[in-house]
C-alpha cells in the first residue's frame, strides 16, 4: 500500500482546522462558570494627570475596587539589566498618577457585563490634568513634563553600536541623509484578550485562563504581583485567536482578575472590546529614524550612520521590557548587507501612550523600512538600478556562515539567488520599458524592492546580552505513547495560529512513524506542560519542534527494544514508519508495543527501560544565536498624482525558511504576514492629538486590510537547511509582515521619482502621497 508521507516537508492538512471551521473551538468568551461575575474596567478619560480620588457609587461601594483596596499586590514591573535603563512601576490600578488614556483605575463587578459597565460610568474622578507627552521627538525636551519620578528625562534606556565607522566613511564618493518614520499601530488579531479567573479550593489554586502566547511566563508574574508560591497557580491558554505579540505580556487586567477570584471567591471574567484593544491596551512600531548612507562611485555600501527613537509608552511591559525594539533596532540595521563602517544611537522614549509590544516583525519592519528605502536613495545617487546595487552589497551564498558588522551570525542562505530569482520572475526589463512609455491612463508605475534577513528562535546568549527578564534556556517536550499506539505531546509553546497541532505531529512521524491523526498536542496550560518562555520570536518550529523530536528519539529506542524481543531481532535492525515497527523477519503495529509495556509487561525484555514508554528531553539548537530565514519582496505600483492613490497592481516573496516541515503552513503564515505589511504600508495608523488623545477608536476611523485590499501574492520556496537545527528548519512565522512597507515605500517613491516627490513615512496615505508631490513641486 503507497501511504502518501506526512512528515517533515509534507503538506500535510492542519489538523486543528476542522475544529475551528465547526465552530468548535473554546476561546476565553466561551468559558460560562456557575456564579460566574463579569468585570469592566473603570478607565482614565485623560493621558495624564494626578489621580486626587475615586468616588464609588453609593450602595455598591462593595462592587467597585481601586488600588487602595489591593492591599499587598505589587504594581508589574520589567526593568532591564542593561546599563541605565531606567525603572518604571505600572501598577495594577492607577494609584497617584495616571499616565495614559484608558489606564484603568477601577475594577466594577456584577452579575452582567451591562451592570459592570453601568458601575463604571457611575463612578466618579477626580482628576488633576497634566501636560501630556504625545510626540516621542519632543519627550526629550529640557521642558517636557517627567514620566515617571526621579526621572531625568523621559528615556528607558539609550543604547548604541559604533564598529569602523569614521574609516569607512571617510572615502565616500556620496553621501545620503534621509529621515524616516513609522507610525504608531494597534495589534489586532481577531480574538482580543480575555482572562477567566477561579479559586481551585480542591487543589488549592487560583486558575487564570487568558488569551496569552505564554502561560509560564503569566504564572511568573502573577505569582510576583500577587505574592503567593507558582505552585497555588495555575495559568490555561484555551484556543487562541490571534496574537502577533498583542498577547505577549503580563497584562494588568490579569492580576486584577487573579485578585478578584482570590478575594471574591467566585470565579470572575473581563473580556476585551474592540474599543479597549485600540484606544488602552499595547501599540506598536512608532519609529523615527535619522539614517545617513554612505556608498563609492563602483557601487559599494561604505557605511551607515543612524540616529533612532522609539516612543515606547508610558511603562516598560513585562516580560520584554520597554528596550526591546530600540535596543534591537543598533543590532539589526544593516541587515544582510555588507559593510566596513557602522554607527546607530537608540533612544527607548516615554510618553503618555500605552506601552509597547513587540509586533509581528518587532524591530525589523521599521529597520527594513529604513535601511531598504536609503538603499534605494544610494543606487539612484550614484546612477545604479537598485537591484543592481543590492547585488553588489549582499551576503553572498559562499561566505556563509557569515558574521556581519554587529556580529550576527548568519546561519545559512543565498540572499543573491533570493534576489535573481524574484528579479527574474518580476521581469524588470519590461517593466522599465512600460514606465518609460507611461500608462494610458495617466497614473505613474513604481517598481520596488525589499530584502531583509529575521533572527528567529533566539536562544540564551542572545536574550541575556539584551538584558530582558525573561531568557528562554532548554526548550522541553514530553511524548507518551498510548496503550493503543497513539502519541501524546506537551510542550509548553502556546499555539495561536501557527498550526502546531499539525507540525509538531509531523515531526512526531518523521522520528517514531506514528499517524499524525493519532497525535494528541497538549498545551497552554502550566499543569500539564513543561516550563517553556513561550511562543514569541519564531521560535515554536526550531525549539518546539526540536525538542518533540528529540523526545520521540528517546521514545523511538525504547520501543524498538520492546519490538526487538517481539519479533526476535536485534533492536538496531528495527525500523520505525507508518505506525509499526519493522524487523528483518516481520513487524509489529506501534499498538502492539504498547500493549505490551502497559498490559503484558511480563513479555518485556530483559533491561527494559523501566521510564517505559514516556520521556521528556530538552533542546537546544546547536548555536543558540537564532537561524536566520530571510526573503526578496518586490511589489508593483500604480500612483495617482491627481488624488494621491496607490494600487498594489502586483506583489511577489521569495523566501527562504530552510527545510520547510510543511510547505503550506509556512504559505499561510508569509500570506498572512504580508497582508499584516501591507496593512502597515498603506492603511494603519494611530494618531494621538497634543493631549494624548488617541483618534482611532474603532474600525471605523482605524484601517485593517480586507480581502479587497489583499492582492493575490505567489511565493518562491527557497530550501537552504539552517546548519543548527534539528532538520535544517528556520523560524519564519514573522517574516511575512517585515518587507511590505519597505518594497511598497520604494515602489511608491519609484512611481513619484518623475516629481522629485518621495515619500518617508508609512502609513503612505493618498494625503501624505499629494504632501509629498507638493514638496517636489516647491523643491
Amino acid at each position: 500500500m503507497n501511504i502518501p508521507r506526512q512528515g517533515v516537508g509534507a503538506p500535510v492538512r492542519r489538523l486543528e482546522d476542522d475544529r475551528y471551521l465547526e465552530g468548535r473551538g473554546r476561546f476565553a468568551g466561551d468559558i460560562r462558570m456557575p456564579g460566574m461575575l463579569e468585570v469592566a474596567f473603570l478607565r482614565s478619560p485623560v493621558a495624564h494627570a494626578g489621580l486626587r480620588g475615586v468616588a464609588k457609587p453609593e450602595g455598591a461601594a462593595h462592587q467597585v475596587f481601586t488600588a487602595a483596596d489591593l492591599e499587598g499586590v505589587r504594581g508589574i514591573r520589567a526593568d532591564s539589566g542593561l546599563p541605565g535603563f531606567r525603572s518604571s512601576v505600572q501598577p495594577v490600578l492607577a494609584a497617584d498618577r495616571i499616565r495614559h488614556v484608558n489606564e484603568p483605575v477601577a475594577a466594577c463587578v456584577a452579575p452582567s457585563r451591562a451592570e459592570a459597565e453601568d458601575l463604571a460610568e457611575a463612578t466618579g474622578l477626580d482628576l488633576d490634568i497634566l501636560p501630556a507627552v504625545h510626540d516621542m521627538l519632543k519627550a526629550r525636551d529640557p521642558d517636557a513634563p517627567l514620566l515617571h519620578d526621579g526621572w531625568e528625562e523621559n528615556v528607558f534606556l539609550e543604547s548604541g553600536f559604533e564598529q569602523g565607522f569614521e574609516a569607512a566613511s571617510a572615502d565616500a564618493a556620496i553621501r545620503i541623509r534621509r529621515q524616516y518614520r513609522t507610525s504608531r499601530q494597534c495589534m489586532s488579531p481577531m480574538e482580543g484578550r480575555g482572562v477567566v479567573a477561579y479559586v481551585d479550593e480542591q487543589a488549592d489554586q487560583l486558575v487564570v485562563i487568558t488569551s496569552t502566547q505564554m502561560p509560564h511566563i503569566v504564572r511568573n508574574g502573577l505569582a510576583e504581583c500577587l505574592g503567593i508560591d507558582q505552585g497555588r497557580i495555575r495559568v490555561i491558554a484555551p484556543d487562541v485567536g490571534g496574537g502577533f505579540g498583542y498577547k505577549g505580556i503580563l497584562l494588568a487586567e490579569e492580576v486584577m482578575l487573579g485578585w478578584l477570584a482570590l478575594k471574591l471567591r467566585r470565579p470572575v471574567r473581563w473580556i476585551e472590546d474592540r474599543r479597549e484593544q485600540l484606544a488602552g491596551n499595547a501599540n506598536c512600531r512608532e519609529h523615527w529614524y535619522d539614517i545617513t548612507g554612505y556608498a563609492s562611485a563602483d557601487g559599494r555600501l561604505l557605511a551607515v550612520e543612524c540616529e533612532a527613537i522609539v516612543d515606547s509608552g508610558a511603562y516598560s511591559a513585562y516580560p520584554f521590557s520597554a528596550c526591546l525594539e530600540a535596543a534591537q533596532v543598533a543590532s539589526i540595521l544593516p541587515g544582510p548587507y555588507k559593510m566596513d563602517g557602522f554607527r546607530c544611537r537608540t533612544w527607548s522614549v516615554a510618553t503618555n501612550k500605552p506601552a509597547i509590544l513587540p509586533y509581528r516583525g518587532v524591530a525589523r519592519t521599521g529597520v527594513c523600512f529604513a535601511m531598504e528605502l536609503m538603499m534605494d536613495e544610494l543606487a539612484r545617487g550614484i546612477g545604479m538600478e537598485p537591484a543592481e546595487f543590492r547585488r553588489r552589497n549582499l551576503v553572498t551564498g559562499s561566505e556563509m556562515p557569515f558574521v556581519n558588522i554587529t556580529n550576527k551570525i548568519f546561519d545559512s542562505g543565498d540572499y543573491v539567488e533570493a534576489l535573481d530569482r524574484s528579479l527574474a520572475a518580476l521581469d524588470l526589463p519590461a517593466l522599465r520599458a512600460r514606465q518609460a512609455r507611461g500608462e494610458p491612463d495617466g497614473r505613474h508605475l513604481g517598481v520596488g524592492i525589499s530584502i531583509f534577513c529575521e533572527q528567529g528562535a533566539h536562544g540564551t546568549s542572545v536574550y541575556s546580552g539584551w538584558g530582558i527578564p525573561m531568557v528562554p534556556g532548554f526548550e522541553q517536550a514530553t511524548a507518551r505513547m498510548t496503550p493503543d499506539g497513539g502519541l501524546e505531546l506537551r510542550v509548553g509553546v502556546q499555539s495561536h495560529g501557527q498550526s502546531l497541532e499539525t507540525t509538531l505531529a509531523q515531526i512526531a512521524n518523521e522520528v517514531l512513524g506514528v499517524d499524525p491523526a493519532k497525535v494528541k498536542l497538549v498545551h497552554g496550560d502550566t499543569a500539564l506542560t513543561p516550563y517553556s518562555t513561550g511562543t514569541w520570536g519564531s521560535r515554536c518550529i526550531v525549539m518546539a519542534g526540536g525538542a518533540v523530536a528529540t523526545a520521540c528519539e528517546e521514545l523511538a529506542e525504547r520501543a524498538k527494544k520492546i519490538a526487538g524481543t517481539l519479533l526476535q531481532a536485534d533492536p538496531d535492525a528495527i525500523v520505525l514508519g507508518n505506525g509499526e515497527a519493522r524487523g528483518p523477519s516481520g513487524s509489529v503495529t506501534l499498538a502492539e508495543i504498547g500493549s505490551v509495556w502497559y498490559h503484558r509487561p511480563q513479555d518485556l525484555p530483559e533491561g527494559v527501560d523501566p521510564a517505559g514508554l514516556e520521556a521528556t528531553k530538552g533542546y537546544k539548537t546547536v548555536r543558540d544565536t537564532g537561524t536566520f530565514s530571510y526573503a526578496c519582496h518586490t511589489a508593483v505600483v500604480l500612483v495617482d498624482p491627481g488624488t494621491g492613490a496607490v494600487e498594489i497592481e502586483d506583489y511577489r516573496i521569495t523566501e527562504d525558511g530552510g527545510v520547510l516541515v510543511n510547505p503550506m503552513v509556512v504559505d499561510g503564515q508569509v500570506w498572512g504576514g504580508a497582508v499584516q505589511g501591507i496593512g502597515t504600508a498603506l492603511y494603519e495608523e494611530m494618531p494621538y492629538d497634543s493631549e494624548g488623545q488617541p483618534l482611532s477608536t474603532t474600525l471605523a476611523e482605524y484601517l485593517l486590510p480586507g480581502a479587497a485590499e489583499a492582492p493575490s501574492i505567489p511565493i518562491a520556496h527557497m530550501e537552504t537547511p539552517s546548519p543548527i537545527s534539528r532538520f535544517g528548519q528556520k523560524g519564519i512565522g514573522e517574516s511575512g509582515a517585515i518587507g511590505p512597507p519597505a518594497a511598497i515605500g520604494n515602489a511608491v517613491n519609484d512611481a513619484l521619482r518623475a516629481f522629485g516627490a518621495a515619500i518617508d513615512q508609512v502609513p503612505i496615505t493618498p494625503e501624505r502621497v499629494m504632501a509629498a508631490l507638493a514638496r517636489g513641486e516647491r523643491a
